[in-house]
């Protein structure tokens, strides 16, 4: 599920476009890179997002696999391009 971008179904951030960058258990850290950023991600219920089949490109995939330094700049420019 990490690099893979959801949609929030529940909360005051519904419909709100987000990159999973980490999985715990039932719960998932999502990250827009301007109001949640990497530094503080957004705990959220599994149940509470709708996964979507597509993920961000593999040098932004590989980083948050391997828990290297991701910058907020890079999960922006993500979600700009997949909006596109």
């Amino acid at each position: 599920m990490i690099g893979q971008f959801a949609t929030s179904k529940a909360g005051h951030d519904c419909d709100g476009l987000y990159v999973i960058v980490a999985a715990e258990g039932d719960y998932v850290y999502l990250c827009d890179g301007k109001y949640r950023t990497i530094s503080k991600p957004k705990k959220k219920n599994r149940k509470h997002i709708q996964p979507i089949q597509k993920k961000v490109d593999e040098e932004l995939l590989m980083k948050l696999k391997n828990h290297e330094k991701v910058m907020d700049e890079q999960i922006k420019y993500a979600i700009k391009n997949y909006r596109q």
